[in-house]
């Protein structure tokens, strides 16, 4: 019999499986059996199974379970094991624990490749054997175990600590170097040490190629700031690696970052081809769809997202609020309503989270404005300009609030005080050319509040250029002076973030130090610099990025 550690309790008697939990999905219901019965004669306690990925991937969502045994293909028209697998790590659903075994008849390189690439614990091609399957998972656990002071470490949040462990098992060439390596560029990523995680990236380029790390290397010039380099790094990596779906993911993101709407919106395009049943890549191609002003096909797109996946851990609300705004345009009161309706749905689940009230909130307004009720829809508008300079008022509310207004505008109902809060908007959000466009964007059906964010941009730009004129000139107190004056003013994080960045450069120059130090790292702490970056939705696990489990684990709840 072959050992089994469960990392997230007492170890237990090697040969004792009674405690582990597996699951089996498979579609043929005599190689399904066939593993049913393989995994109780390892011993294992309890094993559930199930005939299809949708039904897999909910059984993912909401329970925990030590070992996955996944066949690949389940037929022409449904999703893949490779599908299901990709959908659970970019949305962290998928614990470290968690042993993910692929079983499939296809012996090609390319499906052994893509499966090496994507983390998988084993890889095993029909037909097999008892043996070589209680092989593969032996192999799997002892790769955990070999890295459990690794993930130990990480579990008490101390990042730090887990990436020089990394290191040292890189450096050594110890057991498990190259997965090693893997999670300390990832830890380096999250600590922000971008040019730590390139090298490491580069190190494992050089011992071993691999389009992971180059992936990498991509993701650590992007998050930089170097997106123009991360999109030549990107380009290469696809034109040696044509199906790698996680290369054009952080391609597209990239070339957002940049304002090239029209190449992200065909990356994200290639990257749903690929994987048609990820719901991930069809929100962020409904969403580029319909910030690129394509309201009739963002409709199409969204809609079959939100029927796909409403139910998803992996769906994102925000969805929802777009189609209800296409839903209003198109004067679609039964398709609104049912927007309204699958709010409802979802705060039976979330009916303390913020973020879900607030976007209920703005379908909700958008309901009143289609049955024009507007005194009411007008009173929901005031209350949330009232917000615009909280804190927690960030850019997803600020697309969706001038969307509003242009919406009432749109109806030729003016409010005396919109226009002044759309410039508090575009003073405080464009912090770069792709956010003030998609500000302006939101606004599509009233043209002048689209002119006046674009306004808004070039008086920011003329504050941060102003800034950089005086710290070239020898002055940089003057210039992290005269962008505090307009940070606080604005409450723009790139203004912010320019002041810190000035200090971080002229520090020997820089006249009371300490003082305008400790000014501007309070409004950082307050505005920047995480609005600064755009993103779709609310931000997930990055594409290419392995999953970084943190905290206590959860208790298995049952569907």
């Amino acid at each position: 019999m072959w050992p089994l550690t469960n990392l997230d309790a007492s170890p237990l008697d090697e040969d004792d499986l009674s405690a582990a939990r597996a699951l089996v999905v498979d579609s043929n219901p005599t190689s399904r059996a066939i593993l049913v019965n393989q995994l109780r004669d390892f011993g294992v306690g309890s094993v559930s199974q199930c005939t299809r990925v949708v039904d897999a991937r909910r059984q993912l969502e909401f329970k925990t379970f030590d070992i996955v045994l996944c066949e690949h293909h389940f037929g022409r028209d449904s999703a893949t094991g490779q599908e299901l697998l990709d959908d659970l790590r970019r949305n962290q659903l998928l614990p470290f624990s968690t042993v993910f075994i692929m079983i499939t008849a296809e012996a090609s390189y390319a499906k052994v490749a893509e499966a090496a690439e994507s983390a998988l614990d084993g890889y095993l091609l029909k037909p097999h054997t008892a043996s070589n399957l209680g092989e593969r998972l032996y192999q799997a656990r002892q790769r955990k175990i070999s890295l459990q002071d690794i993930f130990a470490a990480i579990e008490a949040e101390d990042f730090a600590g887990a990436a020089k462990l990394c290191m040292a098992r890189f450096d050594s060439r110890g057991p498990f170097w190259l997965y090693a390596a893997r999670i300390g560029a990832e830890l380096w990523m999250r600590l922000e040490k971008y040019a730590q995680a390139q090298t490491l990236y580069e190190a494992v380029i050089a011992a071993k190629t691999l389009p992971w790390a180059k992936l990498g290397v991509a993701r650590a010039q992007l998050d930089g700031g170097e997106p123009t380099r991360a999109v030549s790094t990107l380009e290469n990596l696809i034109s040696e690696e044509p199906n790698y779906a996680d290369a054009y993911d952080v391609l597209g993101r990239a070339q957002f970052e940049l304002g090239r709407f029209d190449r992200a919106l065909d990356t994200y395009k290639m990257a749903c081809t690929m994987t048609p049943h990820s719901i991930s890549r069809l929100q962020n191609l409904g969403m580029m769809t319909y910030y690129s002003g394509d309201r009739v096909e963002a409709e199409k797109i969204l809609g079959k997202t939100a029927r796909q996946g409403l139910d998803s851990k992996m769906f994102d609300c925000q969805t929802l609020v777009l189609l209800a705004f296409a839903r209003l345009e198109t004067n679609d009161r039964k398709g609104l309503q049912h927007c309204q309706d699958d709010f409802g749905k979802l705060l039976e689940r979330h009916d303390k989270d913020p973020r879900y009230l607030r976007l209920a909130a703005i379908v909700d307004a958008l309901v009143l404005i289609m049955d024009r009720q507007f005194a009411r829809s007008v009173d929901a508008v005031r209350a949330m300009a009232a917000r615009v300079k909280d804190p927690s008022f960030d850019f997803e509310s600020a697309t969706n609030l001038l969307a509003l207004m242009a919406q009432l505008a749109n109806k030729a109902i003016q409010l005396d005080e919109v226009d002044k809060v759309v410039d508090t908007l575009g003073m405080r959000f464009c912090t770069s050319r792709s956010l003030a466009e998609l500000l302006a964007g939101s606004t599509a059906v009233h043209p002048p509040y689209a002119e006046r964010i674009r306004q808004s941009n070039t008086q920011i730009l003329k504050f941060a250029e102003k800034a950089m004129t005086l710290s070239m000139g020898g002055n940089p107190s003057a210039a992290v002076k005269d962008l505090i004056i307009h940070g606080e003013e604005t409450l723009n994080a790139k203004l912010v973030e320019t002041a810190y960045l000035v200090l971080q450069r002229y520090a020997a120059k820089v006249e009371d130090l300490e003082k305008l130090t400790e000014v501007v790292q309070a409004l950082r702490a307050r505005f920047g610099p995480a609005s600064v970056r755009p993103t779709l939705g609310e931000p997930k696990r990055e594409a290419g990025a392995l999953r970084l489990r943190t905290g206590a684990r959860p208790a298995a709840q049952e569907a």
